[in-house]
């Protein structure tokens, strides 16, 4: 699914708005996104992208960049041979639409902060 705008608190992809993070894959969206520690992000926040084994995951850190991703869940993807790219939601939108055009990529984006 390629993603049409982003601007703080507001991503429209496919024609449909959606106020709250998200997931992206090829072929749908998940909305309602929650994260189990709020601003970091684990292992148990990407079952639905592991469960997919997608090559690649762009993880929008928001639009100040306040999402983390601690070292843990990076090695834990990398064993899932999943590649992380993580950067600000702005850039992660453009990545994300650049990548999902020729790989197996998903998106996991924070809106917000």
């Amino acid at each position: 699914m390629r993603i049409d705008s982003y601007r703080f608190g507001r991503m429209v992809v496919g024609g449909e708005t959606h106020t709250r993070d998200l997931i992206l894959f090829s072929d749908r969206a998940l909305p309602g996104w929650r994260r189990k520690s709020g601003h970091s992000l684990s292992p148990e926040d990407l079952a639905w992208v592991v469960a997919a084994s997608p090559s690649i995951l762009v993880v929008g850190t928001g639009a100040a960049g306040m999402l983390r991703v601690p070292p843990g869940t990076v090695e834990y993807l990398a064993s899932k041979g999943i590649r992380l790219v993580a950067m600000r939601t702005g850039a992660a939108v453009a990545e994300y639409n650049r990548l999902q055009a020729g790989h197996s990529a998903a998106g996991a984006f924070h809106l917000a902060c």
